[in-house]
């Protein structure tokens, strides 16, 4: 499916309100060359952090038929695994900004001949639809935002009453002696996937939504797991969609 799919009704040209559109947009801009560059070299990341991405979904408890949103899908190295759960009458949707990780995932969807799951390239935090997801997940994608808090805001909006989100993202060693390290740390992040220091997923995670829990860390602590929940129920869900669902 192309990017003119029915569903999609705003694409990354929007600047989030409360940001700088200036320095919005150049690290929008910055986060796309870094990761059009690294759109072919994924493997790495993908077999390393494979097993803590898949505990992550695992913890959604996601279920035959369930619609997906994956928020900075990359090459797409989530979908197998969530459709493995939402089988062939799920749907999965996902959003990236980089145009050769689109393609790259576009290609692993022909590949093997997926039929429910679709990519847009969009902006993440101005992305818009026009029917609501049981469940989200956001792998490595909210660190690397221009507006982490704005950003998450949206997938709250976007996300049944009920519905939940996993995150598996990085951070600078939290505690220890290890800390000393940061520096180096965060000039890593920056350099290799556009990390913005000026982000914090785990506060605005906790702050948009009802329940939130840091499930799981490794690395010293510089990678970390949050299941968050929106608040509402089931019967909530059957009756919601983006433009009337309670925010």
């Amino acid at each position: 499916m192309d990017t003119d799919s029915r569903d999609v009704r705003a694409h990354g040209n929007e600047t989030a309100a409360g940001s700088s559109t200036k320095q919005y947009t150049a690290h929008l801009e910055r986060s796309r060359r870094v990761w059009d560059r690294w759109s072919d070299w994924y493997g790495m990341s993908e077999r390393d952090f494979e097993p803590i991405r898949e505990r992550a979904i695992d913890r959604l408890d996601l279920q035959a038929g369930d619609r997906v949103l994956d928020i900075g899908c990359g090459p797409g190295v989530n979908f197998e695994h969530i459709r493995s759960q939402i089988g062939s009458d799920g749907e999965l949707v996902a959003v990236d900004y980089s145009p050769e990780m689109v393609a790259n995932a576009r290609n692993r969807i022909d590949r093997h001949g997926w039929e429910n799951v679709v990519v847009h390239q969009a902006d993440a935090t101005t992305v818009d639809f026009d029917e609501s997801f049981d469940a989200a997940v956001a792998t490595l994608s909210l660190g690397v935002m221009p507006d982490a808090h704005r950003t998450v805001e949206n997938i709250h909006r976007l996300l049944v009453p009920g519905g939940q989100l996993a995150v598996v993202d990085v951070r600078p060693t939290p505690s220890g002696p290890l800390r000393l390290l940061n520096p180096l740390i965060w000039r890593f992040f920056r350099w290799y996937a556009n990390w913005n220091p000026a982000n914090d997923v785990p506060g605005s995670l906790h702050h948009t939504f009802t329940e939130c829990e840091l499930t799981e860390t490794a690395v010293g602590g510089t990678a970390y797991t949050m299941i968050c929940r929106r608040a509402g129920s089931a019967v909530e869900a059957g009756n919601s969609d983006p433009e009337t669902a309670e925010q």
